[in-house]
């Protein structure tokens, strides 16, 4: 048997699945595609999550965009982050082009152009579905991991939320919980210390610095109501096409703590919501997270084994998370561990360091004997990538030189009146987008520090009056008690009564000295 009849046998028997699967692209050999060799991924393991990396420019982003609209004509709703702006156009049927048929003819599979069904969201100010949760949601665990918070203070944090519960107030947004430390720390110290313990003031004055260089991020368009409720992301439309989720998110890529606080959460209400489901024969959900760098650049040790956590557990929900990045350095080694589908397009070499990091990312993928792996990274042209997954029993499947199909969808992006259109017509953004701002903890502590404030402003005059009395001499104070007396005396009821009683009976004996009698005077009035 010969070289490539050998080749043409392991992917055959490696890429052939009795479930459910899509077909990625063409196998090549020696840098020529085999027509009919079909490079297929079983949709059973699309929960062991993915990596999908390679250079600048090499066709990451169309690559995520082939596995969503595969995923939506099975009928498996996804996420995908769309930072570079380009992912809109999966909304619309592709125009066709002579190179994709080319391509196609050379894949030995028919181009059907087709749009996806598309719900578009946002964390910020563009157009979509507006995703929040509270900070009660968070809990104290996850957010002091976020804020990178050391034992103690998230110690702290802990009591602060137990504060709230006990009191029934409600920590929505950021504004809440900075509200309840500034209380905390001031007018409330002392009804906290007696029921919580005492705390460090230093402390709190470093949980509010956190707090506010995450705000700095535009974090507090995150928390808030209405929170965004995960089912939603598992619609079909009327058809059965799962529905591709776009998060515009082209304004975050200098705000990484905000997009690594809203995927962190998202994974955590994921896998505390969803029930668990076992094997099934394709996921319930996909998420794509592109520019995942973004994520792990400026996490903390605390943080990355929360997500490594996160990312184990979740696939028991039926959910894949496939990571986008340019190397697969990018992702910490434990999490890459956990990946079981890798999509490797092109590295470039132009520096030593450069060529260490092809080796080291060859060393990710399988042992070939059809291949000089760290050679052919280099060599890989634009749509070309390795590719590599699980089979349905869990093992890897053979090391293949692929040559991608095209997206089925536009590869550019839609206008704004196109994204304005599917808006408008959007059930989720007359959900999410109102505003919702009810009575919580900043309301309830502003209320009561204006009331201690009010005694204070009260406590402070009575001393000052007590003062200013005890300040005027002892002799202007005798004459003003005994002026005080005699004004009591004159002003009471029985004093009164007794000078009525005085000046009737004066008149009396005045008339009978002048010998007018009683009734002499009736009858003078007669």
């Amino acid at each position: 048997m010969s070289s490539k009849e050998a080749f043409i046998k392991t992917i055959e028997e490696g890429y052939s699945f009795e479930g459910p699967s899509m077909v990625l692209g063409g196998a090549m050999y020696e840098q020529t595609p085999i027509t009919g060799l079909h490079v297929k991924l079983p949709l059973a393991t699309f929960n062991r999550h993915g990596l999908i990396a390679g250079a600048t420019g090499t066709g990451k982003t169309k690559t995520l965009q082939i596995l969503a609209e595969q995923l939506s004509r099975e009928g498996v709703p996804s996420l995908v982050m769309d930072i570079k702006g380009d992912l809109s156009g999966i909304a619309r049927p592709s125009p066709g082009h002579p190179k994709i048929d080319e391509r196609h003819e050379q894949i030995g599979l028919p181009f059907t152009p087709s749009g996806s069904p598309v719900e578009f969201l946002s964390l910020s100010q563009e157009p979509g579905a507006r995703l929040r949760a509270t900070v009660a949601e968070f809990g104290p665990v996850l957010l002091s991991k976020i804020l990178g918070l050391n034992d103690t203070q998230s110690g702290i944090m802990a009591v602060v939320f137990k504060f709230a519960e006990d009191n029934d107030m409600p920590l929505l947004d950021l504004n809440d919980l900075k509200k309840t430390l500034q209380y905390l720390a001031n007018e409330g110290k002392d009804e906290f210390s007696k029921q919580y313990g005492t705390f460090s003031s230093a402390s709190l004055g470093a949980i509010m610095r956190r707090i506010v260089a995450l705000e700095q991020q535009d974090a507090d368009l995150f928390f808030g109501e209405p929170s965004f409720e995960v089912d939603d992301l598992l619609r079909v439309d009327e058809n059965g096409r799962g529905i591709v989720h776009v998060l515009r998110v082209t304004d975050i890529q200098d705000r990484p703590k905000l997009f690594s606080t809203f995927m962190l959460q998202l994974l955590a209400e994921i896998y505390a919501t969803f029930p668990e489901e076992g094997d099934l024969d394709r996921p319930k959900l996909v998420l794509f997270i592109d520019e995942a760098h973004l994520i792990f650049e400026e996490a903390s040790d605390v943080l990355l084994d929360q997500i490594e956590a996160i990312v184990k557990l979740i696939r028991s929900k039926g959910v894949g998370v496939f990571f986008v990045t340019q190397n697969p350095a990018d992702i910490p080694d434990a999490v890459l561990g956990q990946l079981g589908m890798k999509i490797q397009h092109a590295l470039r070499a132009f520096t030593a360091k450069d060529r260490k990091a092809i080796k080291l990312a060859a060393e990710n993928y399988p042992l070939t004997d059809f291949y000089d792996v760290p050679t052919l990274l280099t060599e890989l042209g634009i749509g070309e990538a390795l590719v590599t997954a699980l089979n349905e029993k869990g093992r890897p499947t053979p090391l293949v030189h692929t040559l991608l199909r095209a997206p089925e969808s536009r590869m550019d992006v839609l206008t704004e009146e196109e994204i304005r259109e599917i808006v408008s017509r959007s059930g989720l953004v007359r959900k999410y987008n109102k505003t919702v701002d009810r009575e919580s903890a900043y309301e309830m502590l502003q209320e009561k520090i204006e009331e201690a404030r009010r005694a204070e402003h009260q406590q402070a005059l009575r001393e000052q009056q007590e003062k200013a009395r005890r300040a005027v001499p002892r002799s202007r104070r005798s004459r003003s008690r005994d002026k005080s007396m005699l004004e009591k005396v004159l002003s009471s009821t029985t004093t009164r009564q007794i000078g009525r009683t005085i000046a009737r009976e004066l008149t009396r004996g005045l008339l009978g000295v002048l010998g007018i009698s009683t009734s002499r005077r009736r009858r003078r009035r007669r």
